[in-house]
């Protein structure tokens, strides 16, 4: 791997000049390895750098003998997504596949499979798969086959799955498990075949696999989403009558149920269901219960339980600060909105373009100028020049950028503001979480949080 340290040694002169990774790897020599950093040190620096070929640095840097598959999975991934978001999908092509050739293991594999998902490259993975598959000990376990699957998932490719579940089953001998009709019955419910779902269901017990509460809760998701709460709930009822007991991600898709239309005093009876189940809220629990309380309009009950979230045991995620600072902005209150994006921004869980757009029209529009300068400063600060193409142009828009000088510029343009602010009120649906559990680990188009959260195998909880 040493080669990568050479092209990242050039960085973006090498790119500039047309200089493919895949011909760097090829091309550089070795024995320049820069110095080794721990794989927690790279863990925190890598959420932290946007820039690709800086992530790839320090994903060079990592000492190699120390890294699990899962830690692999999980630096290779955000190094492979950073790329990606920069166009450069050849260079993320040939990072992730100079990793196959030390494929010798199944979690290794595995761990390399999904980062092409990372990189949206699931044509790549399938390609990857029939190439090294073979290669591996046999019988092949599920492991990869998993990772394949759901790499396939989470790069949309759902149509595809049923068909390849036989296919490469068969072809490699394949015994599929809980795990893997899970992701067939969630590719199922994403084609909307809800009854290809349910005759999975049946499939598996006739092969003597259990349905487990994950994949009772996928199907359960769905039919909410959908619009066929009866359904839901009977499935919810078959569910415990087979002994599956009911997690936090399953009370979470009713919460989400209730929470998306504001329905508070369902939101809270689930809530006290989960209790009496012994089953402990989490952070996705209130966002929702914040959702509902802002819904409502009781914006000031959300910031309470805000508050409160270390109390409960909970740490507020990228879509608290995105929702709450939404809401905020929807109500005019700015002062705490900036407050809210402070605290994203110790976390490094900044909230989406869309989001922050919001706040820095409301900033301005109070007249407070200098504070939307800083905003805007600190977004130049945080990342790179090829992420902030829609921060440009609302500077301009707003007179914020360098060339405005002062206030007058964006006085002038109030009117038009305060149009824009109205539109963005109307087109983010502040609250609507787009209908998924699985969307509280996202933080969005330019200011992604990136915590490298790949799925072992399979995507965690509904989507």
């Amino acid at each position: 791997m040493a080669a990568l340290a050479i092209l990242l040694r050039h960085g973006r002169g090498a790119h500039a000049h047309g200089l493919r990774l895949s011909h760097a790897l090829s091309t550089a020599t070795a024995g320049t390895d820069p110095g080794t950093i721990s794989v927690s040190n790279a863990k925190q620096r890598l959420r932290r750098e946007f820039d690709p070929d800086r992530a790839v640095s320090i994903l060079e840097a990592i000492d190699k003998s120390s890294m699990s598959a899962g830690a692999t999975r999980n630096a290779l991934s955000v190094a492979a997504r950073r790329l990606s978001r920069a166009r450069r999908f050849a260079d993320a092509e040939a990072l992730i596949s100079s990793y196959l050739p030390a494929c010798t293991t199944e979690p290794y594999l595995a761990a390399v499979l999904c980062s092409y998902a990372s990189a949206n490259l699931p044509e790549k993975a399938l390609d990857a798969f029939r190439s090294t598959a073979p290669s591996l000990p046999t019988p092949i376990s599920p492991l990869p086959f998993n990772a394949l699957l759901s790499t396939l998932l989470r790069c949309r490719c759902h149509h595809q799955i049923p068909a390849l579940f036989a296919e490469l089953s068969k072809e490699f001998s394949i015994t599929p498990n809980n795990t893997s009709y899970g992701i067939l019955v969630k590719a199922y419910c994403m084609n909307r075949d809800h009854a290809k779902a349910k005759q999975t269901l049946d499939q598996m017990r006739e092969q003597g696999i259990s349905p487990t509460t994950k994949t009772y809760t996928t199907l359960i998701d769905s039919m909410y989403k959908q619009k066929k709460a009866e359904e839901a709930e009977l499935l919810w009822k078959e569910m415990v009558e087979s002994g599956c007991k009911p997690d936090v991600a399953a009370y979470n898709v009713k919460v989400t149920n209730f929470g998306l239309h504001g329905k508070l005093e369902e939101v809270m009876e689930v809530m006290k269901e989960m209790e009496a189940d012994g089953v402990k809220p989490d952070i996705i629990t209130y966002n929702f219960l914040m959702t509902s309380y802002c819904k409502n309009g009781k914006l000031e009950d959300a910031m309470v339980l805000y508050r409160s979230l270390a109390e409960k045991g909970c740490s507020a995620n990228a879509a608290t600060y995105k929702h709450m600072l939404a809401a905020l902005c929807e109500n005019g209150d700015f002062d705490a909105g900036l407050g809210i994006f402070e605290e994203s921004l110790k976390r490094n869980k900044i909230p989406d373009f869309r989001t922050m757009k919001g706040l820095v029209e409301g900033l301005v529009k109070g007249g407070q100028v200098a504070e939307a300068k800083k905003v805007a400063a600190e977004m130049h600060k945080r990342f790179p020049n090829f992420l902030l193409s829609g921060w440009k142009k609302l500077e301009e828009e707003l007179g914020l950028d360098s060339n405005s000088g002062d206030a007058s510029h964006s006085e002038c343009t109030s009117g038009k503001i305060v149009a824009e602010a109205k539109s963005v009120a109307a087109d983010a649906e502040t609250f609507e979480l787009k209908g998924s559990v699985a969307e509280e680990t996202a933080v969005s188009e330019e200011s992604s949080d990136d915590e490298a959260s790949v799925p072992k195998e399979v995507p965690r909880g509904p989507a």
